[in-house]
């Protein structure tokens, strides 16, 4: 199967795919941290590319909830943090390409983002997954918007329900604090890998196995 992870630094995504036998390659404006198959641009150059599968994480920081608390006119941010009408620009910018993810030309799509304002502007997700069902004992709401994908099964319920938190202090950037928050959990990576991986799987739920010869 040929799969692109969108939107993904790490290669945490790319390499449980890699490891499942798969085609796989990772998409990001920031070079991977992981070496492995990646293209560093915009993931737009590529769609077309003849993906089977496409994984994506669209950068969550406008289009969180919390976000909207500082859509209101204020005084600039030390961080950088943008505010008021530029933040809305870059609102918009981000739903328009997260939609642009979703109707991307690839005929199995999953779309990740955690719980925020797509849910409205958009539909409700597919699924909402905790890393605590795929082996981390931590709480995190992450959201899947799917496209001819069943939602993943829990693989490993563990128990501890701790927020998953992010250093912020003296000395990290915006941009650091972005990479923290956009780190995925590998276990939810390793089940996207063995179950939207697994032809045989997806046929017995009528998904067509073609998609997927070798």
């Amino acid at each position: 199967m040929k799969v692109l992870v969108a939107c993904e630094y790490s290669g945490i995504v790319r390499d449980a795919f890699l490891a499942a036998g798969h085609d796989a390659m990772s998409c990001d404006l920031l070079p991977t941290e992981s070496p492995g198959p990646h293209y560093q641009g915009d993931v737009r150059d590529i769609l077309h590319n003849g993906w089977d599968l496409l994984i994506a994480h669209p950068e969550c920081t406008y289009l969180t909830i919390s976000a909207n608390g500082w859509l209101k006119e204020q005084p600039p941010r030390k961080s950088g943090a943008l505010v008021g009408a530029a933040r809305l620009a870059a609102q918009e910018e981000a739903a328009a390409f997260f939609m642009e993810m979703i109707n991307a030309p690839v005929p199995r799509i999953a779309v990740e983002n955690p719980i925020g304002i797509m849910s409205t502007l958009y539909q409700p997700p597919s699924q909402i997954i905790q890393p605590w069902q795929f082996g981390h004992g931590e709480t995190k709401g992450t959201c899947l918007w799917l496209k001819n994908l069943p939602g993943l099964l829990a693989t490993d319920i563990v128990p501890g329900r701790e927020p998953k938190t992010h250093f912020t202090g003296p000395g990290k950037t915006l941009q650091d604090r972005r990479k923290a928050r956009s780190k995925f959990f590998p276990g939810i990576a390793a089940a996207m890998a063995a179950q939207w991986g697994d032809p045989e799987r997806l046929a017995r739920l009528g998904i067509q196995q073609q998609l997927f010869a070798a």
